[in-house]
């Protein structure tokens, strides 16, 4: 509990002085929220590793490439509850951010994001809130993700309490794109130009038709034909 407190005092830094005084009040209270948004996050990494392992022992592969997760800063929250026009604190954060814990899955084919993600809607403690396919239907920009909102119960010593995750899937070329898009597109002191946005839409298409290509090539293997059809 004191590591999260030094860190929320560190969070408290990069917030207006005149809100400090008032959100340190709470300090405990945001430092306890943000320990339990990281308790779900390894609720939902040990889920995920755990189909990972399944399916490795199933189809002598692993469809997990590798996963990433981060948390929003406090900073970052009360900047997003201010543009809602919502109150900075822990009841109306819990109830109106669905994306503070987030976790990336990195899947080697475009048919393992479906895989993983029907297969962790399909455990009885997870409860779907929002699902968001940019896969079947990107973005303008190009990108492409299977973006689910979950609820996942952490067990505490005295209680279960029910958090929200946002999980992104999507193949390893998807996340080079999107990657590399971001490096270029938020470049500092560099004018992102119209034509570059086209460029880089037309690299989008050209990791989509490699993966499917991909995709149709895995769909040639003997041990995963049996796969195929579930």
């Amino acid at each position: 509990m004191q590591k999260n407190i030094s860190e929320a005092l560190d969070e408290l830094r990069k917030i207006d002085a005149k809100d400090v005084d008032a959100i340190s009040e709470r300090l405990n209270d945001f430092s306890t929220m943000m320990a339990y948004y990281r308790c779900a996050i390894m609720e939902i990494e040990t889920k995920f590793n755990v189909l990972n392992e399944e399916f490795s022992l199933q189809y002598d592969r692993n469809p997990i490439n590798g996963m990433k997760s981060r948390l929003k800063s406090l900073a970052s929250i009360k900047g997003k509850m201010e543009k809602k026009g919502l109150p900075f604190t822990v009841e109306d954060i819990e109830e109106n951010i669905n994306d503070i814990a987030g976790i990336r899955v990195i899947c080697s084919f475009p048919n393992d994001v479906y895989m993983l993600a029907d297969a962790l809607l399909k455990q009885d403690d997870i409860t779907l809130v929002k699902k968001k396919d940019y896969i079947e239907n990107p973005k303008p920009n190009g990108y492409r993700s299977l973006h689910l909102i979950v609820s996942v119960p952490i067990f505490l010593a005295k209680e279960k309490r029910p958090m929200k995750v946002e999980i992104q899937l999507r193949t390893i070329a998807m996340d080079f794109w999107a990657s590399l898009e971001h490096q270029l597109r938020y470049k500092k002191d560099f004018e992102f130009t119209e034509n570059m946005a086209k460029e880089l839409l037309y690299c989008a298409d050209l990791s989509a038709e490699l993966d499917s290509k991909m995709e149709s090539l895995r769909k040639l293997t003997i041990n995963d034909a049996s796969e195929i059809d579930e």
